[in-house]
């Protein structure tokens, strides 16, 4: 049963965060394959919901014309895994789509829903923090954009204050730009499984050497994660494997793994450095860069 207290739907972003100034306890709802589950298992109760469905300008992926790639929240995983612009700029993130659950879930599930549940485990995440992705929430008086390192607070909780709605995630043309990148999501079945490990690497080139690089980690602590000492590491060596061995090594000293029933804490610090070198290897190839299978 879901315990379904109110409904309501906005057609507008302005209806909707008029809706929410009206009444700050509705829960916006965009595909419900996050929402509904927990209102069936009861973590939901009495709830009054807003779907914002029915808004189309949320649904747009497109360039700007300073080339800032802008995600509309409602665009399902399906969407963004066949879209053009994504494809051509930031085919990590279509990896990262294309990983999500099976072909009935990511028709419904949306990138925006998958952000604001704040789980460590979502599939866009790890892309979207090696992106460098910023995210625009609007309210009824205005709006703010705030990096995506900075919305989660912790597992489950975001910073999504009274009355927001994420209305854009945008990527800049300078944290896209001569990228080169790879996502890999780790799960122990083949088909429909929440990530194990989820590992992003983005890697720019600069004669021989490594120009920046940016290794985003699901599942490898409370939230999402950046290896930052890693990255600090390869800037401006030389690319060997001698190097990348040990850019792995550096990413595990970033995470907070932790032993659960899917995997021990050893294990996925095992993933996180094979991950990492099996990810940069490939961005190496996709940024112009040497094979060294």
């Amino acid at each position: 049963m879901y315990d379904i207290r109110g409904y309501y739907e906005a057609e507008t972003v302005r209806e909707a965060t008029e809706l929410l100034r009206a009444n700050p306890k509705l829960k916006i709802i965009a595909g419900g394959t996050d929402v509904l589950v927990k209102m069936h298992g009861g973590q939901l109760e009495d709830a009054e919901l807003l779907s914002i469905r029915k808004i189309q300008e949320l649904r747009d992926i497109r360039k700007l014309e300073n080339g800032t790639i802008a995600v509309g929240p409602m665009a399902t995983f399906t969407n963004v895994f066949n879209d053009q612009v994504v494809n051509k700029y930031v085919p990590i993130l279509a990896e990262a789509a294309i990983s999500m659950g099976g072909p009935q879930i990511r028709n419904i599930a949306t990138i925006g829903g998958n952000v604001c549940n704040g789980a460590t485990s979502a599939d866009s995440a790890s892309s979207l923090f090696a992106l460098n992705a910023r995210l625009k929430l609007q309210t009824f008086q205005g709006e703010r954009v705030i990096p995506i390192q900075e919305f989660y607070l912790g597992p489950g909780k975001v910073d999504l204050k009274p009355g927001e709605v994420l209305t854009d995630i945008l990527i800049y043309p300078e944290d896209y730009q001569g990228f080169g990148g790879q996502y890999i999501k780790f799960a122990m079945r083949e088909a429909m499984d929440i990530a194990t490990l989820g590992v992003a690497v983005l890697c720019k080139l600069d004669s021989g050497n490594f120009g920046e690089i940016r290794i985003g980690l699901g599942v490898a602590g409370p939230t999402p994660l950046r290896c930052v000492e890693a990255e600090e590491f390869a800037r401006g060596k030389k690319i060997s494997l001698e190097t990348i061995g040990e850019i792995g090594k550096l990413a595990v000293k970033s995470t907070k793994a932790r032993t659960s029933w899917r995997a021990s804490k050893e294990y996925r610090e095992h993933l996180v450095e094979e991950l990492t070198q099996r990810a940069l290897q490939t961005a190496i190839v996709r940024a112009g860069g040497v094979d060294f299978v």
